[in-house]
């Protein structure tokens, strides 16, 4: 059977006649992979593809289209990611049968992007929330959104203050409304950490207020993850999950291209509880070496990769939803968000982001420059010199060298 007429007779299609989406005869190749395998999330109407599109370095229209012909039907998008769902929009435009694409936002501001305030905090009345969804729509150029989400929960480290935010009776009442308005499906919740994931993923799971849940899940952090899975599952509660490349730190080095980001999508795809994952697309060569993976089974060779991935870089990478050095700090220095947006920076390239994020901290790694015992690092289990990745980090988010970086070395760290 030729791709086209696998596409069209998959459940994929599903997504419909796409005007121009196919390559011209001189790029296409008859090998190229497409999805292989569909799933309901949860309790929902949704059957998703397994590996879905993450829109949040997203900077070609023509890249959609191209990710729709393959089969991706789900794309995961926000306001506060740059041109994503204006691009998103303009692909949409040639789609035909939109129903059969599903697209999920985020309750963000992006005007306050830029304040490092893009997520809505507990404050945000009715209307925020409202306007939030219609200014999607807007530059989405489409009438409603499948899945809605209260994004990025966890990433204070104010356990009361984040379950209020996860259980906004104003963000609840703007759901009710804009459900009624027909501008929206279903209400989501996610979590890359770096605190409390699990806890709050649990209580949004035991709400009855959440239809699905995107936690950060990979084969290197989170062990109590399963946990939260399982529940899900339990109540019908879907799972979609994200971050599970481990931070994809230079694999083509070690591996041919797409071996190591197959092998951990099988990883995540193997867990019968998830029901699809998100991970970011930027090219097509990113579509050849991820889509091999869509629904094939997780094998002894792919662990073996996986193990070589974590000898390789297990002793640089920090699970930012682990949190044991949080308090190790006398300065409560915010170690594992630094980290995370130091990742951001060297290997997911979006240094706009990291750097912006990193500035608003209130807790920034400057002190860091002069503390010459950091008991961060006997804090961490998994032996990462996290003082020296800490320093490193200000001067990468803060554009210093090291000539130019003077030591804080009068840092009282004795309190």
């Amino acid at each position: 059977m030729k791709r086209r007429e696998f596409i069209q007779s998959s459940a994929a299609l599903a997504v419909g006649a796409v005007a121009g989406a196919v390559p011209s005869e001189g790029e296409a190749r008859e090998d190229k992979s497409v999805i292989k395998k569909y799933k309901r999330v949860g309790r929902t109407e949704m059957k998703i593809s397994d590996i879905s599109f993450g829109a949040g370095q997203l900077s070609s229209s023509a890249l959609v289209l191209r990710a729709i012909d393959r089969g991706i039907n789900y794309f995961d998008t926000a306001p506060d990611y740059g041109e994503s769902e204006k691009l998103i929009g303009q692909a949409l435009k040639r789609v035909e049968n939109r129903e059969k694409i599903y697209l999920a936002s985020k309750f963000c501001d992006p005007i306050s992007y830029s304040a490092g305030k893009s997520h809505l905090q507990v404050g945000a009345s009715k209307a925020d929330y409202i306007a939030s969804v219609d200014g999607s729509l807007k530059r989405l150029g489409v009438d409603y959104l499948d899945v809605v989400f209260v994004h990025a929960i966890g990433e204070r480290n104010q356990l009361d203050a984040e379950k209020r935010r996860l259980l906004d009776p104003n963000m609840l009442a703007a759901v009710e409304s804009l459900k009624k308005a027909g501008k929206m499906r279903y209400l989501a919740v996610s979590s890359h950490g770096p605190y409390h994931l699990e806890e709050l993923m649990l209580e949004a799971v035991n709400s009855n207020h959440f239809d699905l849940i995107m936690p950060s899940f990979n084969f290197m952090k989170f062990p109590r993850i399963p946990e939260v899975l399982k529940e899900a599952k339990k109540r019908g509660v879907g799972v979609i999950a994200m971050k599970t490349l481990a931070g994809a730190r230079d694999s083509g080095v070690a591996f041919e291209p797409g071996v190591f980001e197959q092998s951990a999508l099988r990883w995540v795809l193997h867990h019968e509880e998830v029901d699809g994952l998100v991970v970011t697309f930027k090219s097509v060569n990113h579509l050849n070496d991820y889509l091999p993976a869509s629904g094939q089974v997780f094998t002894w060779n792919d662990q073996r990769h996986l193990d070589r991935y974590a000898a390789l870089h297990g002793s640089n990478y920090c699970r930012t939803g682990c949190g044991e050095c949080a308090s190790s700090c006398p300065d409560w220095v915010d170690i594992a968000a630094i980290l995370r947006y130091q990742m951001y920076f060297e290997s997911y390239g979006d240094e706009k982001k990291a750097m912006v994020s990193y500035s608003n901290l209130d807790n920034n790694a400057e002190g860091c420059l002069g503390c010459e015992q950091p008991q961060c690092d006997s804090a961490c289990r998994y032996g990462l010199a996290v003082g020296e990745k800490l320093r490193a980090a200000h001067r990468t988010l803060t554009m210093q060298s090291l000539s130019q970086t003077t030591p804080q070395k009068d840092k009282d760290h004795s309190i």
